[in-house]
Order: structure tokens, then C-alpha cells, then sequence
């Protein structure tokens, strides 16, 4: 299991778990509970470059990152 803080959004922190390549376990800490469950829910059993490779630049509002990205962005460095 990785925790990893976040910077530049709403949640706080990222837990996850990656089991024979594929997210097996997403939780957002803070944040949107609404948004954080539906992301959560659709990454599980999705192969991590994949998540990597849709989620790494999106934005939210005018910010230069979002949770989605932050979720990337750490799945990226387990790769």
C-alpha cells in the first residue's frame, strides 16, 4: 500500500495499492467524496500506464493539476 501527499488540491493525501500491474485500491483522503469514489471505482483493475497515460494532465478550474493528476502522477512512480 503507497500514502501519498498531495499538493495544489482539495484532498490531502492518496492512498493506493497496485497488484501484477493494475490498480487494485484507491482512496482519497479529503476532497470531493462524490468525485473521489466514481475515480476510485473506475481505475480498479485498470492497468497502471493506462490510468497514467488518461489521468496525467488533467486540470480542475484553474489550477495546473488536479486529484486525478496527483493520482497519475504518484501511480507514474511505482512504473
Amino acid at each position: 500500500m503507497y500514502r501519498v501527499a498531495t499538493s495544489g488540491v482539495c484532498a490531502r493525501e492518496i492512498i493506493f495499492e497496485i497488484e501484477e500491474g493494475l490498480v487494485s485500491h484507491v482512496e482519497f483522503i479529503g476532497g470531493c467524496p462524490g468525485n473521489a469514489l466514481g475515480l476510485s471505482n473506475m481505475v480498479k483493475g485498470t492497468p497502471v500506464q493506462e490510468v497514467v497515460d488518461k489521468l496525467k494532465n488533467v486540470k480542475c478550474g484553474g489550477k495546473n493539476t488536479s486529484c486525478p493528476s496527483q493520482l497519475a502522477m504518484a501511480l507514474e512512480k511505482c512504473l
